[in-house]
């Protein structure tokens, strides 16, 4: 049967389908718009199953706070083209909008809530159909409370915080929130990191430590033999050079007896104490960059101060009481 533009026009307005789907889907239904719709949503639910192996990693990330409600959410998608649509950024505005006024505590949650004709659900997978692309939920955050400031960055929609202050003061939250988003704290302090992540950053650091001073008396050994250790940094460096003609047959044989027999020696003679406190002062110092009160503070004007100093430096009661972060961006 013929199908009128005017029909087009609506079922386009009611599904946000592209003009084809919608011409198509109304003909193989023959003008039913319940058929038609459950055609396209069928259609979205295919390209899903067919795509699921696919890496969604673009999207449009939005964050909003309302009367003490605040929440980040993730819509992805597999490129920029489509996360940079209007419809794929209202999509996930809208999103955002009922999770916040559902004051949703979790992921699920969202996806269960009614959203258009269908849920938030229905809704990823029937623009998933329009695009033809992979499309997923993610980054869902929640804040709750006073005195909670957002930070899109560089409205860009792919990488937002939130942050609470325990006092009113946006300014401060503001930065604090552009701090969070530049260096990407893993905890408020040193309390809240995991203690399996303090105990793998000091094996990793007892390692590099160990490596380290057997690399030293290598080159130390090399030295003494003649050899400069520069030549010899890697196997392709070794083969480069060969065949420059900067060291012979004879050195390469040289060097690998030298690091074998000195690797060996300082192995064993390694001093446990030094080992250790070198690697609880690497510890410390991944903990400082990486605990959002003691990073150093950004945003300052020029003075080299800490996040915690700049808070006493506005008020001595100031504090972060908690802070959420989601990017798109693989760290």
């Amino acid at each position: 049967m013929a199908v009128s533009i005017e029909d087009i026009k609506k079922l386009r307005a009611m599904t946000g389908a592209g003009l084809a789907d919608v011409k198509k889907a109304l003909t193989e239904a023959e003008g039913d718009f319940d058929k038609a719709k459950d055609l396209l949503r069928e259609r979205g639910l295919a390209i899903a199953a067919k795509r699921s192996d696919r890496e969604t990693s673009n999207g449009c990330v939005l964050v909003k706070s309302v009367n003490g409600f605040a929440a980040t959410i993730a819509l992805k998608c597999e490129t920029d083209f489509v996360a940079n649509g209007a419809d794929f950024i209202k999509l996930t505005s809208d999103i955002l909008d009922a999770a916040i006024a559902a004051k949703a505590h979790t992921l699920d949650e969202v996806k269960a809530l009614a959203l258009g004709e269908g849920d938030v659900q229905a809704a990823v997978t029937q623009r998933s159909g329009i695009t033809g692309e992979k499309m997923e939920l993610d980054g869902y955050n929640v804040l709750e409370g006073d005195n909670i400031e957002v930070y899109d960055h560089m409205g860009k929609h792919t990488l937002c915080t939130m942050v609470q202050l325990n006092k009113e003061n946006a300014e401060v939250g503001h930065k604090i929130a552009m701090q969070v988003a530049a260096m990407k704290p893993i905890a408020l302090d040193e309390t809240q990191v995991p203690q399996e992540v303090i105990d793998n950053e000091y094996t990793v650091a007892v390692q590099k430590t160990k490596e380290e001073q057997i690399e030293k008396a290598v080159e130390v050994a090399l030295k003494k033999a003649g050899l400069n250790p520069n030549h010899f940094d890697s196997e392709d460096h070794i083969e480069s050079n060969q065949g420059k003609g900067w060291i012979t047959a004879d050195d390469v044989v040289k060097f690998r007896e030298i690091k074998e027999t000195v690797s060996a020696e300082k192995a064993a003679s390694l001093n446990e104490n030094m080992i250790n406190n070198i690697a609880k002062g690497r510890v410390g110092k991944f903990l400082k960059e990486n605990c959002l009160v003691a990073q150093e503070f950004q945003f300052g004007n020029g003075d080299k101060e800490t996040v915690a100093d700049y808070l006493k430096k506005q008020d001595k009661e100031l504090k972060i009481v908690a802070y959420k972060r989601f990017t798109l961006a693989a760290e």
